[in-house]
């Protein structure tokens, strides 16, 4: 006999054969459905609203390959650069470029190179020139072969205080150069100590010390000054040298002065070429070290544009001179860069 359906809740009929739903919750109470609803796309009102309150929904520009959006201006790589390179053009370029105008017109009249041929035939800028190179090679000679000894000691003779004297020497590279300079002449002028002392004990009215106002006591004072410039780059150079090597070298019987031309040497020479070629840039347009020594009978090529412009009123020659003495420091600073980046300075 069939069974009957049953009623187990009001508006709720259970089939033959089928178990009725249990109804532990509350009764669903429907709500009104949006006309827009579909599977997965519950999300999308909400999305609109949220754009609708941040503003206009901004899509990829597929034109710019997605990275431009819809109403924000993309500002050019290249237009950053301008700011710097119109400073730079205004604070440095432009003054070089009257220099080098001045220098092609005479105030006396004629032709571009006239100014340029009459410096040139002069003996005194040969002899300027002449002195401004042999110091400057002299004083680099003289900064390699003393910075490279006073590294040595600093960074393989262990001593009290190595580690100060190596501090101290990043101090003394931000010493003006005059300040050295007058240092010298407490010592070592006319009226220095070394002097004093000497009178004090021969009963001599002047001393012997008088070089500083000669070619040979700009050489001290520049040699003084610019070690450092050569030292910091072979203490840099030292500390990576692997100090096993020394050990071998030294337990092979190598003595001190072969280690130092056979291992020491060769790593250290990127560093020196480093630090010689800065040295040699600088000393060629040093001027505070000539002017403070009082060596009047020292001509280099900074002194002859000082006395050309300010003594002479000469500013056609000076100038000339101000463009030979930068020729020769860019072409002096560009190896300075290529033997730079090899030694990986």
């Amino acid at each position: 006999m069939a069974e009957a359906p049953r009623l187990d809740a009001p508006g709720a009929v259970t089939a033959p054969g089928t178990s009725a739903p249990s109804h532990t919750d509350a009764p669903f109470t429907p709500g009104p459905r949006s006309p827009a609803a579909a599977p997965g796309a519950t999300d999308r009102p909400a999305a609109r609203g949220a754009d609708a309150a941040t503003g206009p929904a901004t899509t990829p520009d597929r034109a710019s390959g997605g990275r431009a959006r819809a109403g924000v201006r993309v500002v050019p790589a290249w237009l950053w650069g301008v700011p710097p390179v119109v400073v730079l053009a205004l604070v440095f370029l432009y003054p070089l470029a009257l220099v080098v105008q001045q220098s092609l017109t005479p105030e006396n009249g004629g032709g571009a190179f006239d100014a340029y041929a009459s410096v040139f035939a002069s003996h005194g800028f040969r002899e300027a020139l002449g002195t401004t190179v042999w110091l400057a090679v002299g004083a680099t000679v003289g900064c390699l072969v003393l910075g490279f000894a006073l590294a040595l000691v600093i960074a393989f003779v262990p001593f009290p205080g190595a580690k100060g004297v190596a501090k101290f020497i990043d101090v003394f590279l931000s010493f003006p150069s005059f300040l050295i300079t007058l240092a010298l002449l407490f010592i070592y002028g006319t009226v220095g100590m070394a002097n004093g002392v000497w009178s004090d004990l021969t009963g001599a009215a002047d001393g012997p010390f008088h070089f500083l106002a000669t070619p040979w006591g700009v050489l001290l004072a520049e040699i003084t000054y610019f070690t450092p410039f050569v030292m910091r780059p072979l203490l840099a150079a030292f500390s990576q040298l692997d100090t096993a090597q020394l050990e071998v070298a030294s337990s092979l019987g190598a003595r001190p002065a072969r280690i130092v031309r056979r291992v020491i040497l060769p790593e250290a020479l990127p560093a020196l070429a480093a630090g010689g070629s800065l040295v040699l840039v600088m000393c060629l347009n040093e001027f505070g070290i000539v002017l403070f020594t009082g060596a009047k009978d020292v001509t280099t090529l900074p002194m002859l544009v000082y006395g050309k412009a300010i003594l002479e009123s000469d500013y056609s020659a000076a100038c000339v001179v101000a463009v030979v003495n930068i020729a020769i420091s860019v072409g002096l600073f560009g190896l300075y860069r290529v033997v730079s980046k090899r030694a990986g300075a």
